[in-house]
């Protein structure tokens, strides 16, 4: 498959692939009657801006290469829609928004001979869909017919009316044994319902004599796992990711962790399933695939939940030395570590610093669609980065997300993925004394979206067709660009304000001086109170001064 991302470059480590997080909120769950969904896509070395595929008509016969989404590797080819949608990023002119986390799961069933991988299926779906469940039925008949090479995938399909979630396993590359391409279950989540998934297999038991049409699944699902010796009893007592990608203790503090402090947030009674977050006791109670949230959520809500590093939980990230002195709530990977022998582990928040891109999808069944739908979209860590608009309709990607010369090793100050990690990487060694200010700045940008988004869409509606079209590319262009222009004068603020550790002072937003034009006294921060008595401890009376 041919890409538009202008940012095509990526250097990706082999398996890196399976580090995202997925939320996702029922229409009668949001507080304005949206569904919501979102996507952190995290990989080291990952380099990609918004991807755009202009709508077209192809004519009856025509082949479309398929390139892997992670690797560039050519697949093959496989038959081409006569007509395909717009797309711009991962939501599409219908609203339709695809996303996924990769939960990997038994590796002998990763089907090397096929064609489609993940990412490739995703946008391949995106513009031959129309709605969640066409995009279901897009993406089951293609991989049966043309092969999934993935590993295991949760995949998030949502439209302005239904929100869904899909796993899919190939059926292994030996077509000696099994003629079978895949084994997929697809759920329509409740519209009062939150649900999300981290790279680990969420859908365990499943209704499979269900009337309702909320409950998809190949006819294999259970039959391929008897042939394999995977599975022995009952259809009803058959748990898709209990056979297919066991949640072990990776899967549950690494992944599912994720997934309960979204929860966590927004629902009560969450305690009940912290010792399946955590991950240690075998028997725990698993934690549902979807809960009732408290309160009826906003996108502002959801933003937030993609920029938690479990603050207020057991797993809060503040409360040891592993941050440094100035508290980062990130940790270096990999995640996994050795001391003296023994294993150890990093928590893995949600908001991660390898974050290329990240998302909140708005889809609004009351507004015509190009209106409707919204791409609220950052290029770095959600938590350092605002999410500015991008309409649905848009027939370009913003240039700061499409930034021609720029890639993984080319720096640009024309580029937001590369000006926002030049902020992020300066505020994370010192965050507890950097972090406000780039949060200042952050909501700020936010808070003036979210005002401006009566107005604009008023002005939209007043438009028809090509007219209304226009105004809403350009309009998410300038938010694009202003916010570039913002996030530049924030890096050369934060290099002025904190050079060399310490702090000048700010009155109304400027820099104050002397009254003979000197800089004014800076602040010595020194250590954190915490820092310095974990220091002492460790150093006994090294540093002590002696009494005089």
């Amino acid at each position: 498959m041919k890409r538009y991302f202008s940012l095509f470059l990526l250097l990706l480590m082999a398996g890196a692939a399976a580090a995202c997080t997925n939320f996702i909120v029922g229409k009668q769950a949001s507080k304005d009657g949206s569904v919501m969904c979102t996507y952190n896509a995290d990989d080291y070395g990952m380099f990609i801006g918004l991807a755009h595929y202009p709508a077209a008509k192809h004519p009856k016969g025509t082949m479309r290469k398929v390139y892997d989404w992670d690797t560039g590797e050519y697949h093959g080819e496989i038959a081409e829609a006569e007509e395909t949608y717009n797309v711009i990023g991962n939501i599409n002119e219908w609203q339709v928004t695809i996303g996924e986390t990769t939960f990997g799961g038994r590796e002998e069933m990763v089907d090397t001979t096929g064609i489609l991988d993940y990412g490739s299926l995703i946008y391949i779906a995106l513009q031959r869909s129309k709605t969640a469940r066409e995009a279901i039925q897009v993406m089951t008949s293609l991989v049966e017919q043309y092969g999934y090479n993935s590993e295991g995938e949760t995949f998030t399909i949502c439209d302005p009316n239904e929100a869904w979630i899909m796993e899919m396993m190939g059926c292994a590359s030996d077509r000696k044994l099994s003629k079978e391409r895949t084994v997929w279950v697809a759920l329509r989540i409740p519209d009062d319902m939150i649900c999300g998934h981290a790279n680990q297999s969420r859908i365990s038991r499943f209704d499979m004599k269900d009337k309702t049409g909320g409950v998809l699944f190949s006819k294999n699902v259970v039959s391929y796992a008897r042939k394999m010796g995977w599975f022995s009893g009952k259809d009803e007592d058959f748990s898709y990711c209990n056979v297919y990608a066991f949640p072990d203790f990776s899967g549950r503090r690494i992944c599912d962790a994720r997934v309960w402090s979204f929860f966590n947030r927004y629902a009560d009674g969450m305690e009940r399933y912290l010792p399946w977050a955590e991950g240690r006791q075998q028997d725990a109670e698993p934690m549902p695939l979807w809960v009732k949230p408290n309160r009826k959520l906003t996108v502002a809500d959801v933003e937030a939940a993609m920029r938690d590093h479990y603050e207020n939980t057991p797993f809060a990230l503040d409360g040891d030395m592993g941050g440094g002195i100035w508290e980062m709530p990130y940790r270096p990977t990999p995640l996994y570590f050795t001391v003296d022998g023994k294993k150890y582990f990093n928590e893995r928040p949600t908001s991660t610093q390898q974050t290329a891109f990240s998302y909140v999808s708005q889809m609004r069944s009351w507004l015509p669609r190009e209106v409707g739908g919204i791409l609220w979209f950052g290029n770095d860590d959600g938590n350092m980065v605002p999410y500015t608009p991008v309409y649905c309709c848009a027939t370009q990607a913003p240039r700061p997300y499409s930034t021609p010369g720029a890639d993984a090793l080319t720096f640009s100050m024309d580029n937001a993925y590369w000006v926002q990690n030049w902020v992020s990487n300066m505020v994370y060694p010192r965050y507890a004394l950097m972090f406000p200010t780039l949060q200042e700045v952050r909501d700020s940008l936010d808070t003036s979206y979210f005002k401006e988004q009566k107005a604009t869409e008023d002005r939209a509606l007043t438009l028809q067709g090509a007219e209304r079209v226009k105004w809403l590319t350009d309009y998410s262009a300038r938010k694009a660009d202003e916010m570039l222009t913002t996030w530049k004068t924030l890096a050369t603020r934060l290099i002025v304000k904190y050079n060399d550790m310490i702090v000048k002072p700010e009155q109304n937003g400027a820099f104050t001086r002397t009254p003979t034009g000197l800089g004014s006294r800076v602040v010595r921060p020194g250590y954190p109170e915490r820092f310095g008595r974990e220091l002492i401890r460790q150093t006994g009376t090294k540093f002590e001064v002696p009494q005089q």
